[in-house]
């Protein structure tokens, strides 16, 4: 019983994490974390990831940004309140962070730096399963 309601605890503590493993082996996901929606860098990586919305989505490519306490999806202008993943993911010291999630939802890459669209699609293109996607495209 003890365990159950462990269980039930943490579900209800973290719902946006149980929201990340729906995409599973269905999407990969991309997770971009600034302390500062206005920083430069965060601007300029939303930018640019935005003017290729097509290759993201070839690649099944989910985009979640996060502030300390928000969270948008896919360039949405909308956000909302969560700050379980950014505290999970972001180190104190950390301004900026970009973790690529691949389909199995384990971590690919992980930098502090803006991730360029072509280093990002050549890291997905060399994964095993996205070259199997393009075999069977073929």
């Amino acid at each position: 019983m003890k365990k159950l309601t462990f269980f039930l605890m943490l579900s209800t503590l973290s719902p946006f994490s149980q929201d990340l493993s729906k995409h599973q082996w269905e999407n990969r996901v991309l997770l971009i974390f600034t302390d500062d929606k206005n920083a430069d860098a965060f601007k300029h990586q939303i930018t640019i990831l935005s003017e290729h919305k097509k290759g993201l989505e070839e690649r099944k490519l989910v985009v979640y940004q996060f502030t300390k306490n928000e969270f948008t999806k896919n360039f949405n202008e909308v956000w909302s309140a969560s700050n379980s993943l950014f505290k999970k993911y972001v180190k104190d010291n950390e301004r900026f962070k970009v973790m690529l999630l691949g389909l199995d939802g384990g971590v690919k890459l992980e930098q502090n730096s803006i991730l360029s669209p072509e280093k990002l699609f050549t890291i997905i293109d060399g994964m095993p399963m996205r070259r199997n996607e393009l075999k069977r495209k073929n």
